[in-house]
């Protein structure tokens, strides 16, 4: 079976219970292979980066494997605002957030309640030098664990969707972001767009942030911000101390 996400902001569960940690989370328009399904949940595949986790089965709508085929082939179009909304003809509104996907709404037998939308859409790939003005709509987003918008968003969930909205397809979590790219010796070799990993005392990635130019960085950590970077690691100058140490620089793109 597979599905479309046709609500707002769907959360994407570890385990199939409302009380489970949310590891992700489906946009508006993102589309999903239900792998196995379990009283009201279901065990899902989201296409854009094979992420795995349980939804609620009453926040998707079924569709055929043609269309999800056809979804797949098709450019990504996606929300450019902050926020803006879907309409359809029974005045109904659904706000949708940024990085909401719209690939879908000329596709009459997926696009059954006639959604529209009049608002700023964006595809393709951009420039590398664009990252970092698409990071600054995220910032002051508030960190939540699993989140893609900038109501809550994660280090990773934040790379990953500044990326997306300029073409680029990364992994979700920071560790899968990691095995990507070329390595860079020192931050004097980086440019602005490229991502900084950082690991804890066992050695694991456990965070991530984009890398600008004079030494900063912005990224996910309490809120989206952004901080100094150096050999050491993230410098917060509010705490006078790092508090993330450098892994590894990778240039993606």
């Amino acid at each position: 079976m597979f599905g479309i996400c046709n609500l707002a902001i769907v959360p994407v569960r570890s385990e199939p219970s409302d009380r489970s940690e949310i590891v992700t989370q489906l946009l508006f328009g993102e589309h999903i292979e239900i792998l196995e399904r379990q009283n009201q949940w279901a065990r899902i595949k989201i296409q854009f980066d094979d992420y795995e986790g349980w939804v609620d089965s009453k926040q998707y709508q079924v569709i055929s494997e043609t269309n999800y085929n056809q979804l797949s082939k098709e450019a990504i179009i996606l929300n450019a605002d902050l926020i803006d909304y879907i309409s359809a003809p029974d005045n109904l509104l659904l706000p949708i957030p940024l990085g909401a996907s719209l690939s879908f709404l000329n596709n009459s037998e997926i696009n059954t309640s006639n959604f529209d939308f009049e608002g700023t859409k964006t595809s393709g790939i951009k420039p590398k030098s664009a990252l970092i003005n698409t990071a600054f709509m995220y910032l002051n987003a508030p960190y939540l664990w699993g989140g893609k918008t900038p109501f809550g968003i994660d280090c990773s969930g934040f790379t990953q969707m500044v990326y997306k909205l300029n073409g680029y397809k990364i992994h979700r979590d920071a560790s899968q972001q990691a095995l990507d790219g070329e390595p860079l010796s020192f931050i004097e070799e980086s440019e602005a767009g490229d991502l900084a990993f950082f690991d804890n005392d066992e050695g694991n990635i456990i965070h991530v942030g984009i890398i600008m130019d004079n030494n900063y960085i912005i990224h996910a950590s309490g809120k989206v911000r952004i901080d100094r970077l150096d050999h050491l690691g993230i410098y917060n100058p509010e705490l006078n101390k790092h508090t993330h140490k450098l892994r590894v620089i990778k240039k993606i793109i």
